[in-house]
């Protein structure tokens, strides 16, 4: 059984557009300059809806963490245990996904990451990291 897949909608495909052709994009405030992810239509700090999609630099920390090792859903068994990472990229948001090569034992607080994109599935591209 496949795990579920995001479905792109109208605040989020540039996003994952953006990951088909490997490139890590998030939207920044055209007002306020600050970067924002997960994608949504207004500026959480001043409620602007003027947005851009920048080039970000994929890297970042861990800010934590947790490994699932079960029960979890069927989609899921199949990869237990397995991590999840909260990652502080250096543009400031938090992005949550996984560390596809580093054993559980060696993630920590502060371990730099970059983003790598997963093989397409049905036309999405998933972002993951690993260590930098």
């Amino acid at each position: 059984m496949q795990p579920p897949l995001p479905q792109p909608t109208r605040d989020n495909a540039p996003f994952y557009e953006a990951a088909l052709r490997g490139e890590l994009r998030l939207q920044r405030c055209a007002d306020c300059g600050r970067f924002r992810h997960y994608p949504r239509p207004l500026c959480p700090h001043c409620l602007s809806r003027e947005h851009t999609w920048e080039l970000a630099s994929g890297y970042g920390e861990v800010y934590t963490w947790t490994i699932v090792r079960g029960p979890t859903l069927p989609a899921f068994e199949a990869q237990l245990p397995y991590n999840v990472v909260d990652v502080r990229l250096d543009e400031g948001v938090h992005f949550v996904s996984q560390i596809l090569d580093c054993p559980a034992e060696e993630i920590r607080a502060g371990l730099r990451v970059r983003a790598v994109f997963a093989p397409p599935v049905d036309g999405i591209a998933l972002v993951k990291f690993v260590r930098a």
